[in-house]
């Protein structure tokens, strides 16, 4: 099966995930997502000042039943970072989850892409579903919240903005 889920617009927020897409291998079910406006301008200030960064994402499946409660069967959290190199003028992405080494880059336009789209992530076995069965992928991401020095603590204490969270995204689907 193959699904396509527009983002949505979260009031206050501004970061959303968009263009959710389950797809399967033989073997797994896989999500991909990207997570639009996670770079405010006070996001990028950070990077810029050399601060690493993180993102999170979540990815929850649950099988649904007609019962009140929905069994979770996998929960997936996978992070990417980045931080920038004043001297070097350059952008280092970390993506532990996708088992390849950091990638660098001049661009932070490059960077960005790769801190925010998660594809080919493995979600669950196949045979841990069943035909005809419904389940219910959950997904969310955040940025990390922002640890400063104590000196810049009084200069920069409107550090709470440069965090942002997506509401949890659903999507129903029938295997």
């Amino acid at each position: 099966f193959n699904m396509m889920v527009p983002g949505l617009i979260f009031a206050d927020i501004n970061a959303v995930l968009a263009n959710i897409k389950l797809a399967n291998t033989r073997d797994d079910l896989l999500t991909y997502f990207e997570v639009e406006n996670g770079f405010k301008d006070k996001t990028v200030q950070t990077v810029n000042n050399g601060i690493s960064t993180t993102f999170t994402f979540y990815v929850s499946l649950y099988k649904t039943t007609s019962i009140l409660f929905d069994k979770k069967i996998a929960d997936v959290q996978i992070q990417s970072t980045i931080k920038y190199n004043s001297l070097k003028e350059e952008y280092t992405v970390t993506r532990p989850w996708k088992e390849e080494p950091p990638l660098m880059t001049k661009s932070f336009d490059e960077a960005k892409t790769w801190m925010t789209q998660v594809d080919n992530l493995k979600a669950i076995p196949l045979g841990q579903l069943i035909k005809g069965d419904k389940y219910q992928i959950r997904l969310k991401a955040e940025l990390e919240k922002v640890t400063l020095p104590l000196s810049l603590h009084h200069i920069l204490f409107f550090v709470s903005f440069w965090d942002f969270e997506t509401d949890w995204y659903v999507i129903n689907f029938t295997y």
